[in-house]
């Protein structure tokens, strides 16, 4: 297994992402947030888009997981194999895509952008909505498996937190690939959760790098005016 994978065990990656339209969405801005989740002790950052991938390698130690996101539907995440050299060539250290069975929009197969990067020499995670995308991930030779499209392929009900139920599936049926868990991981207690179940690694953005949504939690758990 590369060194870079075997980093990230047992660990915490954070993803550091804005919207766009938001006042965060700068690449140095990213690399500061970056900089305080490694110091925070952080195993690796995920990041979107050339700029904040070069700009988040030339400051942390860390691995860095690189996406390219073009669009808002369909196969958005790292969408191409032109995509996905780009991130490589910015910086990042582990390159993510969407790894589900949908069209890719350069006609290429999963499979085939897979051999590509590898045939390159990079380190590919795949991005799954359900356990037969793990599956065709796996086939391909990918060399790490995520949940981070469960609940928004259409394939599975998108839970309230973490979907523990496809985590589960996925360690147990692929123990020789390092299977990470993303999306809806709120809580210390959540993420307590995903390790017992054998999570590689855990991947956390909204939670700790997203300050609009979490004011909008606590914002949501006033009384209203008319309760006081």
């Amino acid at each position: 297994m590369h060194h870079i994978i075997e980093q990230l065990k047992g660990g915490l990656i954070v993803s550091c992402q804005a919207y766009p339209g938001e006042p965060m969405r700068h690449p140095e801005t990213m690399a500061q947030m970056a900089m305080a989740a490694e110091i925070g002790g952080a195993r690796g950052i995920r990041c979107q888009g050339l700029a904040d991938i070069a700009a988040i390698k030339g400051q942390v130690k860390v691995p860095v997981i690189g996406i390219w996101k073009e669009g808002d539907e369909g196969v958005y995440i790292t969408p191409t194999l032109r995509h996905a050299r780009c991130c490589a060539n910015a910086g990042a250290d582990i390159v993510a895509l969407d790894a589900t069975r949908r069209p890719r929009p350069d006609d290429r197969t999963y499979t085939e952008t897979v051999a590509a990067l590898h045939d390159d020499g990079i380190i590919v995670m795949a991005d799954c909505g359900s356990l037969a995308d793990a599956r065709q991930a796996v086939d391909a030779g990918t060399d790490i498996i995520s949940t981070t499209l469960a609940g928004y392929t259409g394939e599975r009900a998108k839970t309230d937190g973490p979907d523990l139920e496809l985590l589960s599936a996925m360690v147990q049926e692929f123990p020789d690939v390092p299977v990470i868990c993303e999306g809806r991981i709120h809580t210390p207690a959540q993420l307590g959760e995903v390790m017992e179940l054998g999570a590689w690694a855990a991947v956390v953005g909204t939670a700790i790098t997203h300050p609009t949504s979490i004011t909008g939690w606590f914002r949501d758990a006033l009384p209203s005016p008319d309760a006081q």
